[in-house]
């Protein structure tokens, strides 16, 4: 007997010495486990999920400050806790990392030596479904061993996209990549299939990849590759087949849940491997597929049906107990990973400071950021033990605010100043590299030293002067003789510049480099290049900023020295304060760097505006927010997942619930008709530039009086955007989203008890997911109620698990798909009928009032049938006739269950027409 019959299982486990401890015996039956996540509206930003329960404390073992518990010194201040429920059906559960051996595996066999068309599939859940660096590639299934030789295929996820790569002999291989990004729908759930032609009959092979929600599709083409440089073949290898893994490679293993998988020998052919997970006992060690095979489950791997509730930390161990003193307990109040971050309220570094300032960038042997606040009175290093740069003279700390990729930097401001910073000594090299950023407002009366750098070498000095015209390298020996002078090069007035000094030796020789980095104009650069004859390099030993005065007015800082030609790749992003990067990359970028666990489902194709140097979590945030796509905290783990937008387009229904179905639906299930969420007149500012406006002036939800509209709810934004023109786009699409004229549901209500066969479907919602509730009762809005989940809370207890969902309109994530019949169809530009018709007339008018004509049958028939909505009644249209307005459609009425008469002047309009993602 299963739940509700017997008693939910529940675990609860506490994270103690590097494990996850059961400590579900001392959980209070008496008092239910209540759990909340999302966020109030797809306006607003996630809240901290929350999770409360009592534990049973009469022995004092989770007191703390008691010495003689078991937990002593392992249990305090932001412990982990995870809660699950042992229900639903099963999964290969994925612990990610690299070790080979994991996942399952079945030996080869005579069925497995596919060396002709392949056809291969999985289904699986992943929160690295993207990756990059040095970890790029998950291998997902294969067959394919390097060490003997032995390689025949195998499907990866590489950098985000599906990657299959096969061997003709055992030994060399063919690899296609595909170019195309998968959209990863919220949850991480998706099923990928690669097919292999090896011979497509004009001279090459073709790759085939393909999405679908699961395993059983339907499954749509993501792209094809076809090539016509000679077919191939797979080679008939002796190696097992393994799924969650494939190779003896130091590549990532998947981090999550596998379904299904499938082998077919031949595209759509027969089907030689088959394990289907979902149906296998929890803990079983082997199984046997429907082809026979035998599937043995590798080492750190476990079939499971655990459903991971909550996740989070215990910020605090209130002790407690009642009057007697017998009852002693601890109610928890356990939070997600964003309460903790946003406790803090240090700001980041600035994006300059972070990327020459990072431990892990070698080569940098000095550093001055200059990022010093208005009253200091030298200019920190960013290393430590290293002395600051030394002012002589009038100099205004963080006046220059000019640069987005840095905080606020000094000024000149007499004649007289110099800034002096002395290198701690290193092993010269064959290379000294110098980068500082300089904003010189206007041209200089007369030459003076900008910059100047003193070697151990025997060029001693190089100085760069600025002069009216330009910027000129000198360089002295020892005894101060001029030995270069590189004659005026480039003009630095009027636009904030980094720039480079260069020395490399060749030879008995120095070849010198000037660079200029222009930032305005997307880090484009020019340089000049000469060679010192017969002179060395040496190390750096001090960098002067200004000597002869004349830098009235002129900002400096980030001054640094490099004793290796890398120490400054990859850097121009940083310069550029990574403006133009996506929100996904920016957000996995962070994670990261701040070493933050977060996983994200897309690349992201939004570009964002310069980082700023805020909270890490408002940075986060901020990026999100530019994309209106959803950061939240995962829910298997202490940390923190990022849905893009385009995730949440066009996504299939997580959860479908059947109103008369006793179970799916608890009253009460009340639709609100509110103004909560509307918003018609929008003014995105871009952070830091101009911007854009959009008001919705037609419709029901427009800016006018009622009735004709609903009057004006402005709302003001301000976005992390790119570009200037992003504004208005932003503010058209926010605007879309304020004018939904649906209800919401803040309260839809499941009780898992009651239908336990919801089980699988209902606990993978979460915020962002769609839920779908058919059949609903006639008192509700026709048709199938179509929602997205914002937030939920649940109750769970012994023969209980009750979850409500506050859900708004899934309509605004419906967008255009071109050459889709469906959505990639335009409304009319106004339409009404001409006449009056009966409920049970099949046959209308319809006057076009303003735009083209609507396609006729003769014209487009392959674009029939498509539905219509007049007066609140969804018809199908099946034919179209007539050459001018007013025009003949033969319809089938009532599609949605509302039967009426409808009256002239009625308005006629695409059932779904299509809307433009931003």
């Amino acid at each position: 007997m299963t739940f509700p019959q017997t008693a939910l299982p529940i675990t609860t486990e506490l994270y103690l010495n590097g494990a996850w401890t059961d400590i579900s015996p001392d959980v209070y039956t008496r008092d239910r486990i209540r759990i909340s996540r999302g966020r109030p509206d797809e306006s607003r930003q996630v809240d901290a999920g929350r999770c409360s329960l009592t534990l049973n404390n009469r022995t004092r073992k989770y007191s703390p400050r008691n010495p003689t518990g078991p937990y002593y010194g392992q249990i305090g201040r932001n412990t982990p806790i995870r809660v699950s429920v042992n229900a639903g059906s099963s999964y290969l559960a994925m612990p990610g990392g690299t070790t080979p051996g994991v996942g399952a595996s079945t030996p080869d066999a005579a069925a497995l030596d596919i060396t002709g068309d392949i056809d291969v599939r999985i289904d699986l859940t992943m929160s690295n479904w993207v990756t990059s660096g040095v970890l790029s590639a998950v291998d997902l299934c294969g067959k394919y061993v390097t060490g003997t030789n032995q390689r025949s295929w195998f499907l990866q996820q590489r950098n985000g996209f599906p990657y299959l790569e096969w061997s003709p002999d055992g030994i060399t291989t063919v690899q296609v990549s595909a170019t195309i990004p998968p959209v990863v729908p919220v949850g991480g759930r998706q099923a990928w299939r690669a097919t292999l032609d090896v011979n497509n009959g004009s001279g090459g092979y073709t790759v085939t990849f393909y999405t679908a929600p699961t395993i059983a599709g339907p499954w749509a083409q993501l792209e094809q590759v076809v090539t016509t440089s000679g077919t191939t073949s797979i080679f008939n290898s002796t190696s097992s087949l393994r799924v969650g893994d494939a190779t003896d490679l130091t590549f990532a293993r998947p981090n999550g849940a596998i379904y299904a998988f499938q082998l077919r020998n031949g595209i759509g052919g027969t089907l030689v491997a088959n394990p289907d997970f979902t149906v296998q006992t929890p803990g079983a060690a082997s199984f046997v597929d429907s082809t026979g095979k035998t599937w043995t489950v590798g080492t750190g791997t476990t079939i499971s049906n655990r459903k991971v509730r909550f996740v989070g930390e215990v910020p605090a161990w209130p002790v407690k107990a009642d009057t007697s003193g017998m009852d002693a307990y601890i109610q928890i109040e356990a939070a997600g990973i964003l309460r903790r971050l946003g406790q803090g309220s240090s700001p980041l570094q600035s994006a300059m400071r972070r990327e020459f300032g990072n431990a892990a960038r070698t080569g940098i042997v000095a550093y001055w950021p200059c990022e010093d606040g208005s009253a200091a009175v030298s200019f920190a290093s960013a290393h430590a033990g290293e002395s600051p740069m030394v002012v002589s003279g009038s100099v205004n700390p963080a006046t220059f605010s000019g640069w987005s990729a840095s905080d606020p930097l000094p000024t000149f401001t007499t004649t007289t100043a110099i800034v002096r910073g002395s290198v701690v000594p290193y092993a010269a090299t064959d290379w000294a590299f110098l980068r500082t950023f300089v904003f010189i407002p206007t041209a200089v009366a007369s030459s003076v030293r900008l910059l100047s750098f003193t070697t151990t070498g025997t060029a001693r000095t190089w100085t760069l002067f600025l002069d009216p015209s330009g910027l000129t390298l000198k360089a002295y020996d020892v005894e101060g003789t001029e030995i270069l002078n590189s004659g005026a090069l480039f003009d630095l007035i009027g636009q904030p510049r980094q720039f480079g000094v260069e020395l490399t030796r060749n030879g008995t020789g120095i070849d010198w480099r000037i660079i200029v980095f222009f930032i305005e104009d997307g880090l484009t650069n020019a340089s000049i290049t000469g060679t010192l004859a017969s002179r060395t390099i040496g190390s750096v030993t001090q960098v002067r900023i200004g000597e002869d005065g004349g830098l009235d007015g002129i900002s400096f800082g980030h001054v640094a020295v490099a004793n290796t030609a890398t120490a400054y790749q990859s850097t121009g992003n940083a310069i550029l304060g990574w403006a133009g990067e996506t929100a996904s990359a920016r957000i996995a970028r962070l994670g990261l760097e701040e070493l933050v666990p977060v996983s994200v489902y897309a690349p992201g194709t939004e570009p964002l505006g310069a980082q700023r140097s805020q909270t890490l979590l408002t940075v986060l945030q901020e990026a999100a927010a530019a994309d209106h796509g959803i950061l939240g905290e995962a829910r298997n783990s202490t940390s923190l997942v990022y849905w893009d937008r385009v995730g949440l387009y066009n996504q299939g229904a997580t959860a479908t619930l059947n109103y008369p179905t006793k179970g799916h639906i608890q009253p009460p299930l009340d639709p609100v008709d509110d103004d909560q969420n509307v918003r018609n007149d929008i003014t995105v500012t871009r952070i830091g530039g101009s911007s854009g406006r959009y008001t919705q002036t037609t419709g029901r939800m427009s800016v006018s009086d009622p009735p004709a509209g609903v009057g004006r709810y402005p709302d003001t934004p301000s976005l992390s955007l790119f570009a200037e023109g992003q504004a208005v786009q932003h503010a058209s699409w926010l605007a879309h989203l304020g004018t939904v004229d649906e209800a919401r549901y803040p309260a839809v209500n499941v009780s898992l008890q009651a239908a336990p066969s919801l089980i699988d479907a209902v606990a993978a919602l979460d915020t962002g997911a769609r839920l779908q509730i058919t059949n609903p009762s006639s008192r509700y809005a026709p048709g199938a109620i179509d929602v997205i989940v914002q937030s939920y809370s649940e109750t769970i207890s012994q023969y209980q698990w009750d979850i409500t969902f506050n859900c708004t309109p899934a309509s605004p994530y419906t967008v255009g798909v071109v050459e889709d019949t469906v959505l990639g169809r335009a409304d009319t530009d106004g339409s009404q009928l001409a006449s009056g018709m009966t409920s049970t007339a099949t046959s209308m008018s319809v006057a076009v009032t303003a735009g083209p004509l609507w396609i006729t049958t003769a014209s487009n028939p392959s674009d029939f049938p498509f539905d219509v909505l007049v007066g609140g009644e969804r018809m199908t249209v099946t034919g179209v006739t007539g050459a001018s307005s007013p025009q003949t459609f033969t319809v089938t009425r009532s599609v949605n269950g509302v039967v009426k008469a409808q009256t002239s002047a009625t308005d006629v309009r695409l059932f779904q027409p299509t809307i433009v993602a931003l």
